[in-house]
């Protein structure tokens, strides 16, 4: 008697079957715990879009509503009220201590170039270091501020580092300020051959900027000295 055979077809069938045997016994063993995982992360899922639709957005309306008597007086020069407010309008750093980023990036900028206008230039550092702004020449602006606040400290080095760094952030032809100040800077430490570098690279690929058509005068008073 020839020896039978299952068929490729019935093959599949029974595995089929079994594989759906054995996920309804998983299921059956874990239902609770699956159930229970998908229901915490809808519950995560809502609380995080409330949490943005009905107090991180709010917050977001309140700070900017509350920054324009601030950004007023910061764009008329008044640095102080600016940063400390009235008794009617706080000023960006109350701001800050209520609402941190969640008013702005540009809260941290404002303040920073404030405290570095009015002297504090420890604080003008601290605030212009949390700037995460995406905007490159905003945010060279503030790696730049940051040098002129090492400079007014005499932090040298820092100083051009930042001052460097905010060449490369811009990579335009506010470059050649930036680049320009970091001479500056490298002159100020007795670094004459760091700051003729910094000369040069402002003549040879910023020749169309402001400060390449004074260029000659720096590079000529150091290969002078020398």
């Amino acid at each position: 008697m020839a020896k039978i055979t299952k068929t490729e077809e019935e093959s599949r069938q029974q595995n089929v079957a079994e594989a759906v045997s054995k996920t309804e016994e998983f299921f059956k063993k874990n239902g609770n715990l699956i159930y229970g995982c998908v229901i915490a992360v809808l519950v995560i899922a809502l609380g995080i879009l409330a949490y943005n639709r009905f107090i991180l957005q709010p917050k977001k309306a309140q700070a900017t509503d509350q920054m324009v008597r601030a950004e007023r007086w910061f764009d008329a020069g008044e640095y102080e009220l600016a940063l400390n407010g009235d008794d009617n309008d706080p000023g960006f750093e109350e701001l800050i201590n209520q609402y941190g980023s969640k008013a702005g990036e540009a809260v941290y900028l404002y303040a920073g170039i404030a405290k570095l206008q009015t002297g504090a230039f420890e604080d003008a550092i601290a605030y212009l270091k949390k700037y995460n702004g995406s905007d490159p020449i905003l945010k060279a602006r503030a790696e730049a501020c940051i040098g002129d606040a090492y400079v007014e400290l005499q932090d040298y080095a820092n100083a051009i580092s930042w001052f460097t760094k905010a060449a490369k952030t811009t990579d335009n032809a506010y470059a050649a300020a930036y680049l320009l100040k970091a001479g500056i800077a490298a002159e100020a430490s007795g670094d004459n051959a760091k700051a003729l570098s910094f000369y040069k690279e402002i003549k040879d690929q910023w020749g169309n900027a402001p400060e390449a058509m004074e260029i000659d005068k720096y590079i000529s008073r150091i290969e002078n000295a020398e």
